[in-house]
């Protein structure tokens, strides 16, 4: 990898998280406190408005590539994590993994199979409830039997 993006991840990781504390908010809020109390010495002219507003700019623009850069880095640490879970679980769909790759057509596609699969079990939740409570209190005793034996 170059030396440059290297150096580049590295420094944006560092002011991002700087950027988080506190105290550089504290610190902000006391230029900008500076900047209008000054404002009658410099009785509100145009430079005086023109300083806050050209800092403000800059900064901006540059704190958007640099949370993105660490954003896209955290982004890509949980999906890897989450690759990594799903994989290592047995019954996990292992269509699951690398999932962020995908258009959002065929993300679309998915999440309709998983909005299914709740409906499904939430019908047969209710289904439930609408039994006896102790017929309820049997059937979800006897689902916990199952998944004990399936998991032995």
């Amino acid at each position: 990898m170059n030396r440059y993006v290297v150096y580049f991840e590295k420094l944006a990781s560092k002011i991002a998280f700087f950027a988080g504390k506190p105290i550089v908010f504290s610190c902000a809020l006391l230029i900008i406190l500076i900047w209008a109390l000054v404002g009658p010495i410099f009785k509100y002219s145009d430079t005086w408005q023109l300083v806050i507003n050209t800092g403000t700019t800059i900064i901006t623009f540059l704190m958007v590539f640099l949370v993105q850069s660490s954003q896209n880095r955290d982004s890509k640490a949980l999906q890897l994590k989450l690759d990594e879970l799903i994989f290592k679980l047995r019954p996990a769909d292992n269509v699951m993994i690398n999932i962020e790759e995908l258009s959002e057509r065929e993300l679309e596609v998915i999440a309709k199979k998983y909005r299914q699969l709740r409906e499904k079990k939430a019908t047969l939740q209710n289904t439930d409830l609408q039994k006896e409570p102790s017929d309820a209190l049997r059937s979800a005793n006897k689902k916990k039997r199952t998944r004990k034996k399936q998991q032995a």
